[in-house]
């Protein structure tokens, strides 16, 4: 049995990406059976129930649960995906505090825990805002029998807002305090999600660097990798003496380097491995023995995140001498019903809206039925629109630029802009309808036009402009670009090498070198919103890695490791003139335009 978890950046992203593109929007169960786990865990859903499709929501073989955040959409969310046929989940809820309750409330019989369980009894969190804290759609609790799952998205640690570093602080005590009253009910429990901390420096691509620049300040060891807060609480959580949970991925490979789950893709640092481990699954003590292995799964692509998995033992021998089957304890193949929070009982799901009553069947087509000619098309109807059990969000193209669709051949369109242009010019009609609407039968055999139009040539000047600053090479180079013969009436001396500097004047300029390694830059668009938004620019085409040049306000410079990414930065507009410049100027050499001895 095999128990995944991956942060997948958006589930009406992932499919955008090999090998999930090779799936039907509908199938996104061979999604989930691509991925071949038992349980999946999914966070950062960053949808919300009401644009949830059908597909997504209940895959026939899988009961699945959800929590969405209750005020912003398109952001958070996890979900909880159990294989009907081998993991069945007993009770399941939303949230971690028990205060999210459908309608009507869970009954004692259906909830995971006792009252006093749940961190809204625990103490040390009486202060906690407990309904804020649940609000942002962040973890799901399922009980599996053998175990309670906690799924769970914990805050980002990325912003120094005060109030968000609060919030993640809150979460976390929330957390373990939930985590803390199942292991007092002596069950057995599997955190798993994205913790958004490291647990180790060897986690964090930057490590050592972040020990070596505290060590500077005068703290020992690498005391000063844990000064953030959410390092030091995943820390002691799996403690080898004091902690209740051990990150059993990291047991299986104690000395593994580079066992990253989360890289930048906005600096492409994937393809380097310069990331750091924030996915985990940690389980109880008691859960050991039934742990086979655990391992990451980087060359599944689709997020920023990769999956983390663990499989199970089929079976195991317990201390009386017995075997225990896996089977047996999770109620593989039972027929009952799962809990009442599943996906398959939002009311959505099982009814059937009224408007599925009114739709029209299409009307038969008669056997003898009259094609129309080709010379007079009607326009395509659109498609009777078909019932949708959620309503999907409807793109803005008041903005956008028209792009040529499938839906709308484009021969028609030509012709009839012809005819618009034909009526112009003193040409042929189109045939008009009568007064009914129906073209005419004569309008069909009528004879073509014979009347010849001439149309006068226009003719267009191209207008450059110039800037008072720019060089006379560059000058000299727009002018002999649009020259369709070279200023000296003298024949060049050789062909060769006239044609060769015409070559290397017209071709697109050469990308510029880094200073650093002298190496050809990169390109890159700005994709940001914004006044630069579209504009080009080169950068250094090295990886980033441990110690690259970030700048000078974001490296020190006795950090940077010159065998990665240097700080490298040109516009693109800026190098094209550089290099049209100097293409201009050894180009005018060798034709002979230029005289070297003035």
């Amino acid at each position: 049995m095999r128990i995944l978890t991956w942060n997948i950046n958006g589930v009406r992203t992932l499919p955008q990406y090999h090998p999930w593109n090779t799936f039907k929007t509908q199938e996104f169960e061979g999604i989930l059976n691509h991925l071949d786990a038992d349980i999946i865990c999914f966070q950062e859903m960053k949808s919300s129930r009401q644009q949830l499709p059908k597909a997504v929501g209940i895959p026939p073989s899988f009961h699945s649960f959800f929590s969405f955040p209750q005020r912003k959409s398109g952001y958070s969310g996890v979900a909880v995906y159990a294989k009907a046929a081998s993991a069945f989940p007993l009770k399941a809820e939303e949230g971690i505090t028990g205060l999210l309750q459908p309608t009507p409330p869970l009954s004692a019989s259906e909830r995971v825990s006792r009252p006093d369980a749940y961190p809204t009894e625990r103490p040390g969190c009486e202060d906690l805002d407990h309904r804020a804290l649940d609000a942002e759609g962040r973890a799901l609790v399922v009980d599996f029998g053998l175990f309670v799952l906690i799924n769970v998205y914990c805050p980002n640690d990325g912003t120094d807002a005060d109030e968000r570093i609060q919030y993640k602080s809150d979460f976390h005590a929330l957390l373990e305090a939930r985590v803390r009253g199942l292991l007092e009910e002596k069950r057995e429990v599997i955190l798993l999600g994205d913790l958004n901390a490291c647990a180790a420096v060897i986690d964090h691509a930057e490590g050592k660097l972040i020990v070596a620049r505290a060590q500077e300040q005068g703290i020992q060891d690498d005391e000063g990798f844990w000064l953030g807060g959410a390092r030091q609480w995943l820390k002691d959580l799996i403690a080898d003496e004091s902690g209740i949970l051990v990150d059993v991925v990291r047991r299986f490979h104690p000395d593994r380097k580079g066992m990253y789950t989360c890289w930048n893709t906005k600096i492409s640092a994937r393809e380097s491995n310069y990331g750091t481990r924030i996915d985990y699954i940690l389980v109880s003590p008691g859960l050991l023995p039934w742990i086979k292995t655990g391992d990451i799964q980087p060359e599944l692509k689709g997020s920023d995140h990769c999956p983390v998995f663990i499989e199970l033992h089929d079976f195991i021998v317990d201390e009386h001498g017995r075997e225990v089957h896996l089977r047996d304890v999770l109620g593989a193949g039972t027929t009952q019903e799962p809990p009442r929070i599943a996906a398959k009982f939002w009311d959505e799901y099982k009814q059937r809206l009224l408007s599925t009553f009114f739709v029209a069947k299409p009307a038969p087509i008669p056997s003898a039925a009259i094609v129309a000619p080709a010379a007079t098309p009607e326009a395509p109807q659109p498609p009777t629109p078909s019932p949708t059990l959620s309503p999907v969000p409807k793109r803005k193209v008041e903005t956008e630029q028209p792009i040529a669709s499938s839906s709308q051949p484009p021969a028609k369109k030509t012709k009839v802009e012809k005819n618009k242009q034909n009526e112009k010019l003193g040409g042929a009609a189109a045939p008009k309808k009568n007064g009914t609407g129906q073209t005419s039968l004569a309008s069909f055999f009528a004879k073509p036009s014979t009347t010849k139009t001439k149309g006068k040539a226009r003719e267009t000047t191209e207008v450059i402009v110039l800037d008072d600053d720019d060089d006379a090479d560059y000058r000299l180079a727009l002018k002999l670009s649009q020259e369709s013969a070279p200023p000296s009436s003298s024949p060049p001396k050789d062909r060769n090498a006239e044609a060769k500097a015409w070559g290397r004047l017209l071709a697109p300029p050469a990308p510029p070198r880094c200073t650093v390694h002298n190496e050809p830059a990169k390109a890159m668009t700005v994709t940001k919103t914004g006044p630069n938004k579209g504009k080009s620019f080169f950068i250094c085409s090295r990886p980033v890695g441990p110690g690259y040049d970030a700048g000078k306000g974001n490296r020190r410079r006795h950090e940077v490791d010159d065998q990665w990414r240097c700080d490298y930065f040109k516009w693109a507009s800026d190098a094209r003139k550089e290099e049209m410049a100097r293409t201009a100027h050894s180009s005018s050499k060798e034709l002979g335009w230029v005289d070297e001895t003035t």
